[in-house]
């Protein structure tokens, strides 16, 4: 399976509480994020919102679209929200919410790997594509939000996370820190 370690950072001059709200109502999503096609709610989770079980629709520039659930496993208002995905896209997904100086910054880290064989056969060439249509979808996310919430998007910026092979969120520490890079199979 093609693995994908995408960054993207978003720099907002809004309130950290109201982009954090924004970015931990999945149901929302797709008024503001052109990208998000649709976005089920399937369980309903704990009253702390751990355990909220979404299904997700995703389509960008490129002509195929994206199924997969969406399992809330960590939250910390206002400074950070963690998911597990699983479908058309396995593995996980962070959001780290941060002030720096008057700006709101947001750190998306997202380490899935492809599940449909097409995508696996086809990675070693269309990679670059793939990933840029993520990037494309980020930036469509972040003015989106920005339009939502009455803010100025300052900043989009990409990248790829540190090394390593796939490791499960589960085996990461609690704290926002990189994998260790031991691999780990599912």
């Amino acid at each position: 399976m093609a693995e994908y370690r995408l960054l993207t950072v978003w720099r907002f001059d809004a309130p950290l509480e109201a982009v954090y709200a924004a970015v931990c109502e999945p149901l929302r999503w797709p008024e503001w994020w052109p990208d998000a096609r649709g976005v089920e709610q399937l369980r309903a989770g704990a009253a702390d919102g751990v355990g909220r079980l979404f299904h997700c629709v995703w389509q960008g520039r490129l002509p195929y679209r994206l199924d997969f659930d969406l399992l809330t496993t960590r939250m910390v208002p206002p400074t950070m929200v963690e998911g597990e995905v699983d479908g058309d896209l396995a593995g996980f997904g962070r959001c780290v919410f941060a002030r720096e100086g008057a700006l709101t910054v947001v750190r998306h880290e997202w380490h899935v790997r492809t599940t449909r064989p097409w995508m696996n056969l086809l990675a070693p060439c269309v990679r670059p594509l793939f990933e840029r249509n993520h990037a494309i979808a980020m930036r469509h996310a972040g003015a989106g939000l920005a339009a939502r919430i009455g803010a100025r998007l300052l900043a989009v910026e990409h990248g790829e996370l540190g090394g390593g092979t796939f490791m499960p969120r589960s085996l990461w520490s609690s704290p926002p820190v990189p994998p260790t890079g031991r691999t780990v199979r599912r």
